[in-house]
């Protein structure tokens, strides 16, 4: 009987010891789904990523081949500055007239003098390898702070785009430069530098002016935040750097400056069109739809303003009279993708004017039928889409297919103000 009793006590410890592993084995495996699932594990996961993306971005650099685009026509812009030339109507390049704003100038200027004047594509491409590593740190700082967006969305943001790696560094487009200081903008936004922020804002708008499709997301969080007297220095600050940057060029010929930096008119060809693939090209050139375009994009910018942007009861006149927080992030985000999706051309380098805002699109405001799987598929089809070259039909009509989803997904989601958080102190 004794010895029964022992040989039972010898038997004991194994399955202990089996559950605890079991116990810490399960631990674990918990801890890596929250690793992906909360938010606030987006710093640590940012890191690895940022690390992961140091060795592809050098394997792209030295595996792939340097396509030529625009990067001469750059150069010979620029060089055209540095020669003494100052009127806008006498610069171009090899694709046609400078279209840019100054700070495209005085940034390309620099680029022309550490590139050995422009010849020296690898060091460009080195340049426009730390330029993507700096914007990828600026939106995960964004995501950090907004608190909004599960981590393992953020590999897709990052390793799995083959066209943003290519718009980076194997066209070393301008594209990128304008959206860095776009992201540094919002974060000093978020920080509560508003000046600072605004500043940078207009340095980004003064590299290529599709940054202005922010602005009106812009405007609303300086009335609400300052009310109507509070928010014309901002707006100043604005103008005057402007002024200030394109001020040799508007001594010389102002008009010809106005009218090529700022061209709003401007006529895009449709063999490179990567939204409007579908249409026939007579309509797509018509001015009457680009008016249309036009009424819709403002249209819809009203509707989120009076129905999404602001509180639950509020008149929109009342914000230019109490100025409370917003959802900065939420309301620049919003505004710039209305603005894409009612575009009158896209071109695949302008998929950085948003790539990076999709997860926030997609994930901060969730609507129940919307999975994560579903989400998932969104951003394949519209990575798909702007790696379909040259675009086709099907390849547009399910781009816009994608953005129709997130744009119900904004319309139809949680009131992103609620009265619950009103007088909260974050401003995501």
């Amino acid at each position: 009987m004794a010895a029964g009793v022992r040989k039972r006590a010898r038997a004991g410890p194994p399955p202990r010891l089996a559950g605890l592993c079991g116990q810490w084995l399960r631990r674990a495996w918990q801890e890596r789904r929250l690793l992906l699932l909360e938010p606030r594990y987006t710093l640590l996961v940012a890191a690895c990523l940022c690390l992961a993306e140091v060795g592809i971005t050098f394997w792209v650099i030295h595996r792939v081949a340097y396509t030529e685009i625009d990067w001469k026509a750059y150069m010979a812009e620029v060089e055209g500055v540095i020669n003494g030339t100052y009127d806008y109507t006498q610069l171009q390049g090899d694709t046609g007239p400078l279209v840019y704003p100054a700070g495209f100038v005085y940034i390309f200027m620099g680029l022309y003098y550490v590139t050995g004047h422009g010849t020296d594509i690898r060091m460009a491409q080195h340049i426009f390898a730390v330029l993507y590593l700096a914007t990828l740190l600026l939106v995960f700082l964004i995501y950090h702070q907004t608190c909004k967006v599960p981590p393992f969305v953020f590999f897709f943001m990052c390793c799995a785009s083959y066209r943003v790696h290519s718009i980076f560094v194997l066209r070393l487009f301008n594209d990128p430069v304008a959206m860095a200081l776009l992201f540094l903008s919002i974060n000093l936004l978020l920080a509560q530098r508003w000046g600072w922020g605004c500043c940078c804002f207009s340095l980004a708008v003064s590299v290529k002016m599709n940054v202005l499709l922010f602005a009106p997301g812009l405007l609303f969080l300086l009335l609400t935040q300052f009310g109507l007297r509070g928010a014309l220095p901002k707006l100043g600050i604005c103008a005057v750097l402007q002024v200030l940057l394109g001020l040799p060029f508007l001594l010389e010929n102002p008009i010809g400056y106005l009218s090529r930096s700022f061209d709003l008119g401007r006529q895009f060809l449709f063999r490179w069109t990567v939204n409007w693939r579908f249409l026939p090209e007579t309509l797509f050139l018509h001015r009457a739809f680009h008016l249309a375009l036009l009424a819709t994009h403002l249209t819809l910018l009203l509707l989120f303003v009076l129905c999404r942007w602001h509180r639950t009861g509020e008149s929109i006149l009342s914000l230019l009279k109490d100025p409370s927080k917003r959802k900065i992030v939420s309301t620049l985000f919003t505004s710039n993708f209305i603005g894409i999706c009612f575009s009158r051309s896209l071109h695949y380098q302008f998929y950085v004017w948003y790539f990076h805002t999709l997860p926030y699109l997609l994930w901060a405001t969730p609507a129940r039928w919307l999975t994560h799987l579903l989400r998932l598929l969104v951003l394949g089809l519209i990575e798909l889409s702007w790696n379909t070259y040259p675009s086709t039909s099907c390849s547009s009509a399910a781009l816009h297919v994608c953005h129709a989803v997130i744009l119900l997904q904004l319309w139809l989601g949680p009131q992103p103000f609620p009265k619950s958080i009103q007088h909260s102190k974050k401003a995501h």
